[in-house]
């Protein structure tokens, strides 16, 4: 098994783990920030998957488009919007899940309508997808218009996955209770920087990273996550901040 199979093939798998511990969440307490977190780390997995995928077997149209519009385009911002929806109760935050929502639909109808401009005959099993992407899709001015909605979905879901995780840790770290949903939402904000950091060098045509950087995304994220998610004791309970950590409450 080649590096560039293995890698994603690892994050994947951890993502399906995480993935599911997040929706069985969403089950039991019906929280709709499970849910968006839910799909979002879904989304992730499918993109890890592709790039396993493509490196081991070879071409799959369909999981290029799933590689493109989940792992590139409305993952982070599906998770970040998870953060939004647990920390922020007021009432404007539901008309950014409505333009989270119209917003998705028109990237899956941007995605759908380059399908067919694909130059599929330049792609190389050899390399991996973040390394050739670019070449397989057309130009913004060719019909790929769909390059235009992913730094807006990436920004969004950065700024509010990091930010909400930095801000809980520090309400937690102010008010010197539950240190170790501390170290769990600063574990959090460091795995969605080293994605981020990783997809910006992709974006700029240097996608060597990208495997790398989703692997140490996918292991920070979902350690923070169950570092976080240990139980309090009662004492520390009626200390808790009112805004809960992101990815860690209700264990």
């Amino acid at each position: 098994m080649s590096i560039n199979t293995f890698l994603p093939f690892l994050s994947s798998a951890i993502m399906l783990v995480f993935t599911v511990s997040v929706l069985k969440r969403y089950l039991l307490h019906r929280k709709p920030h499970f849910l968006f977190w839910g799909i979002g780390l879904a989304m992730f997995g499918v993109g890890s998957f592709a790039e396993a995928y493509f490196s081991a077997v070879g071409w799959s149209a369909v999981l290029f488009f799933g590689w493109y519009l989940f792992g590139a385009a409305l993952n982070a911002a599906w998770i970040g919007h998870g953060t939004l929806m647990l920390l922020v109760r007021k009432r404007w935050r539901n008309y950014v899940t409505v333009l989270l929502l119209l917003g998705s639909i028109i990237a899956t109808f941007l995605m759908l309508q380059v399908m067919p401009l694909l130059d599929v005959d330049i792609f190389e099993q050899s390399l991996p997808i973040s390394e050739q992407y670019r070449h397989i899709l057309p130009a913004i001015d060719e019909g790929a218009t769909i390059r235009l909605s992913t730094p807006f979905f990436n920004i969004y879901g950065l700024i509010a996955l990091v930010g909400g995780a930095i801000w809980s840790a520090w309400l937690f770290l102010r008010k010197r209770v539950l240190p170790n949903r501390v170290i769990g939402n600063v574990l959090i904000a460091a795995g969605a920087l080293s994605i981020g950091f990783a997809s910006t060098l992709t974006r700029l045509g240097i996608g060597t990273f990208l495997y790398v950087g989703e692997l140490i995304a996918a292991v920070l994220m979902y350690a923070g996550f169950v570092v976080a998610s240990a139980p309090a004791t009662e004492t520390e309970r009626r200390s808790v901040p009112e805004a809960s950590p992101a990815l860690s409450v209700e264990p």
